[in-house]
């Protein structure tokens, strides 16, 4: 049975990595792929995954949504949403209590749904999703003008919170176990708790982070990931928000500098696109065809509400009286606000806490958010050119902490010996291309930082810096030469790449084509990728 499972889940993931590509291909977010991943193998699938717990489900999706939460801050650059943070923090916070709000109205009087249950759906829904947004505008490379990048990416990254806390609060009235009481103190608790601990434990990583002596590569990354689960698990524990702590310690420790952080940001990157992954394909298991029919109306009425009503109105109402954001940019802000994995999330914890709903509130936001990143996520490049938002000259990758603002350095040596070119001349003398600095001289004990009139003698090791040469199109690989090739010309090995350095013992050889190879040379070759 275990083999079966895992071949099981190979299958899966090979679908999932096609799925991927077409996706990038057709301008569709990817995240829909998986949905309909898990529709087909939790329905109709050869081996059907039919999962009926909702409770098991709100465990899992509940873990993967602290990783989306921490790398919502984590990838955040507090230099580029510096400028916006105001309008981003009441967007996140008061934004997302009107869309709450707004919606629930609208399901209470056009939908005459019961009160409890339309302001759950109306909280469910209230928040806007990051991943969605930005897996659109990176892969298009969709550049907009007036820091609306930033101000979309930190709202969709810290509204999910706020979303949470109000789906706390609906949950506990559709309950009834809620009273004015423990409602404000619920609110006072989850904000102060949540954002006081966020604080004090990405103080305490951050200083382990700089202080400690790690003897094995890559136990930095696992030292964060524990920091990332404690942020959620701490104040949750004393109830408080851990999403929001989790955002926080996300964000303060994504904008430090320490050694390694370069190598959590394609790893949290990786993470957190498993766990969307997992959410989106755990909400396809979950999914009832029967029940999705009898969905779609009231969710289409839903969709069209929060994206025509609901959503510009909190927008507008906020950003207007600042009076520096444009009708065009609000609208597109408005548009711009996807429902995704939170939401899901959400609704999963809605059916989870609840009993007895006359709403089917799972399958009508599983076709909302179906709806919006699938018609809504993929017109976002149209609505932007249409609006006039979109910029050439702006680079959307500047909103995250992996965009590097410079061109990445490369350290090489060259030692000097008695018959090099270079023996007995200053470095004014060399010749050098304003790309290539020499930056230390080592001369026996001496470390000299070089300047024009340095004179370089044999025995000096010379550390040089260079730009980073990037290639998506080759690689490089080392391979040894075999007794059957030696005494053959490197001419011959053309069909096989381009052969940089013959290295021979402790002598380094630059090739030509009539150089002969011998048996155990190690040939650098540059390969071109197929």
């Amino acid at each position: 049975m275990m083999t079966h499972f895992l071949l099981l889940i190979v299958v899966v993931i090979i679908t999932c990595i096609w799925l991927n590509n077409v996706s990038s291909r057709i301008g569709v977010p990817t995240l829909l792929a998986f949905i309909v991943l898990g529709m087909i193998y939790g329905n109709v699938g050869a081996i059907p995954l039919y999962l009926d717990d909702h409770v098991f489900a709100k465990e899992l999706c509940c873990v993967a949504l602290i990783f989306i939460m921490f790398y919502g801050g984590f990838g955040t650059r507090w230099e580029a949403v510096k400028p916006v943070v105001r309008e981003s923090v009441l967007l996140a916070s008061a934004g997302v209590v009107m869309t709450a709000g707004l919606t629930g109205l609208f399901c209470r009087f056009a939908l005459h749904w019961d009160w409890a249950e339309s302001f759950l759906l109306g909280a469910v829904v209230s928040s806007t999703d990051a991943a969605s947004v930005f897996s659109i505008l990176r892969s298009k490379k969709l550049g907009l003008k007036n820091n609306t990048a930033p101000m979309l990416e930190m709202e969709s990254g810290s509204n999910d919170p706020c979303a949470y806390m109000l789906t706390a609060i609906m949950i506990s009235l559709a309950g009834g176990s809620a009273s004015t009481a423990s409602i404000a103190w619920m609110l006072v608790a989850q904000i102060t708790i949540g954002a006081l601990c966020g604080w004090g434990i990405a103080r305490l990583a951050i200083l382990a982070l700089r202080r400690a002596r790690l003897l094995t590569e890559g136990f930095d990354t696992l030292l964060v990931f524990a920091v990332a689960i404690a942020a959620y698990a701490v104040p949750d524990l004393l109830g408080g928000n851990g999403y929001l702590s989790a955002y926080i310690v996300g964000m303060l420790l994504g904008n430090e500098d320490f050694r390694g952080k370069k190598s959590l940001v394609g790893f949290f990157d990786g993470v957190t696109g498993l766990a969307q992954v997992l959410i989106f394909f755990v909400l396809g298991l979950l999914a009832r065809p029967a029940d999705l029919q009898r969905a779609i109306l009231p969710a289409l009425a839903i969709s069209a509400f929060l994206l025509l009503v609901a959503r510009p109105a909190a927008v507008f109402a906020i950003l207007t009286p600042f009076g520096k954001y444009p009708a065009n940019q609000q609208s597109l802000i408005s548009f711009g606000g996807l429902r995704g994995a939170a939401s899901i999330v959400f609704a999963i914890m809605a059916i989870a806490g609840t009993g007895g709903l006359q709403v089917d509130i799972f399958s009508i936001v599983f076709c909302i958010v179906l709806i919006s990143i699938s018609l809504q996520g993929s017109l976002i490049p149209c609505v932007a050119r249409k609006l006039k938002m979109t910029d050439a000259d702006a680079n959307v990758l500047r909103t995250f902490n992996d965009y590097s603002e410079g061109t990445e350095m490369q350290f090489g040596h060259i030692d000097i010996a008695p018959e090099s070119s270079w023996e007995g001349k200053s470095v004014m003398e060399l010749g050098l291309p304003k790309t290539l600095l020499l930056a230390l001289v080592l001369r026996g004990g001496e470390r000299l930082v070089p300047h024009g009139d340095t004179v370089l003698h044999a025995g000096d090791r010379v550390i040089l810096v260079t730009k980073t040469y990037a290639d998506t199109e080759s690689f490089l690989l080392e391979k040894s030469v075999k007794k059957s090739r030696a005494g053959r010309p490197v001419s011959e090995l053309a069909s096989e790449g381009l052969v940089l350095l013959v290295r021979r013992g402790d002598e380094d050889i630059i090739p030509s084509g009539d150089t002969l190879l011998q048996e155990g040379d190690r040939l650098v070759v540059l390969k071109a990728k197929k």
